[in-house]
């Protein structure tokens, strides 16, 4: 028997590191070659790392949110044969250990990319018994599914390696009848009683980046927000006759791909809101394309997909592009080309809108409009109370080289195509 030691592999032009998300396999754990074994984030992706062997792992190191460098044993296995490494390598824990504080001094970016799709490992001939307490290891897509079926995993017996739960696994536990919802007792039937657990949840992977993007955009940033109503009746007309009569195969209009296009033209006159700021090379660099980045809420967390050449579109365009990468985020099939290149972000809580927010810069942006949900409102128009189909704008500024004036201006001419809708077209 010897022993093959697993380098940390480069997996992406320009990596040098990736962050632990979750290690599928632990020590003492049989697998085969190509089986999924360790999931890394990066700035650019997160993917699954296959074992490069059929053995038994005799040591991981590093645990989750822990940084390795590319290059360094991260994990070694007991083959048949003479492996590829004649001793331990204590000393490439040593290494990682030595790197591990210095590669935290990562700079924050946006958040990356979503995981590649999932592998699911080859499957035993009979599921893993799970000891009580013992975490489920799952790919992302599995465990969305057992969150949409309200399964706890913890309860799903798992035949890959370490009792991994599988696509199979999961539909295997859900046609026994098992559920993952909690028993109720009617009212009265039993007395409540006091709770005193707590949980402590490690900030790792994609959350720790959205935490350190937005630390760095706020402690950095001069924000300055500003704030407005907009009478959307006429184009809710509009968007309503649009789509009872939009063209075959074309999208159903909701109010971004409109506040898009009004972005268009806004921009266009407000050059200065279209622009990325450098500040530490003390540089503002004003662009021509207008980019616009469309925050996302996925179950992985925040993403920031971005709609390319807005200015090149027209309306059915827009929200076709839109849709699609808005899709491909939540589906964690976007690329890491379609999650750069912002110039601009749209925020938008959707029916969750509320009446006003402060939303964070997506730094080196200057700017962000945030969107909150349309109601019919009472209001006074020329004397007389109407109603109205209202909707509120949040917006924040960087005050370091966005003056107020110049964010209430571009507010103020969004505001004024969207409540003259004919004009966005013009």
């Amino acid at each position: 028997m010897g022993t093959f030691a697993f380098k940390l592999p480069d997996i992406g032009e320009g990596v040098v590191e990736g962050e632990v998300v979750e290690w599928m396999v632990a020590v003492g754990d049989t697998v085969k070659e190509d089986d999924p074994i360790l999931s890394v984030m990066t700035d650019k992706a997160t993917v699954e790392i296959p074992s490069p062997v059929d053995g038994k792992v005799t040591k991981v190191i590093g645990d989750a949110g822990d940084i390795l460098p590319v290059g360094v044993v991260c994990i070694e296995f007991e083959v048949d044969g003479d492996g590829n490494a004649s001793s331990s390598s204590e000393p490439a824990k040593e290494k990682v250990e030595e790197k591990a504080p210095e590669a935290k001094k990562e700079v924050a970016k946006k958040p990356s990319p979503a995981p590649a799709p999932a592998v699911e490992p080859k499957q035993a001939t009979q599921p893993v018994a799970r000891a009580a307490g013992t975490k489920a290891l799952a790919s992302p897509a599995v465990r969305q599914r057992a969150r949409e079926a309200n399964i706890n995993l913890e309860h799903v017996a798992g035949s890959g390696p370490a009792g991994r739960v599988s696509h199979a696994d999961l539909d295997k536990h859900i046609s026994g009848g098992a559920s993952g919802a909690s028993s109720w007792s009617p009212v009265g039937a039993s007395a409540k009683t006091e709770l005193n657990g707590t949980e402590e949840i490690k900030v790792i992977g994609l959350r720790r980046k959205i935490a350190d993007s937005m630390m760095a955009s706020y402690s950095s940033i001069a924000h300055f927000s500003y704030f407005e109503e907009v009478d959307i009746t006429a184009l809710e007309d509009l968007r309503q006759h649009l789509n009872a009569t939009r063209p075959e195969g074309a999208p159903k209009l909701t109010y971004l791909p409109f506040i898009m296009q009004a972005l268009v033209k806004a921009l266009k006159q407000s050059p200065e809101c279209n622009a990325l700021y450098d500040d530490e090379a003390n540089i503002v660099t004003r662009h021509e394309a207008i980019n616009l980045g469309i925050a996302t809420q996925t179950d992985r967390g925040l993403y920031v997909p971005v709609v390319k050449h807005v200015e090149a579109m027209d309306i059915w365009q827009s929200a076709a592009e839109m849709v699609r990468v808005t899709s491909a985020t939540r589906d964690g099939k976007a690329s890491a080309d379609e999650l750069s290149g912002s110039t601009f972000t749209v925020t938008s809580l959707g029916r969750l809108g509320g009446l006003g927010a402060t939303p964070i810069i997506n730094k080196p942006e200057v700017g962000i409009l945030g969107v909150h949900n349309a109601k019919e409102r009472a209001v006074v128009r020329n004397g007389q109370v109407v109603i109205r189909r209202m909707m509120n704008l949040s917006s924040s500024w960087d005050h370091r080289v966005v003056d107020g004036h110049d964010g209430a201006t571009l507010v103020q001419r969004v505001k004024t195509y969207l409540e003259n809708p004919a004009t966005i077209f013009m």
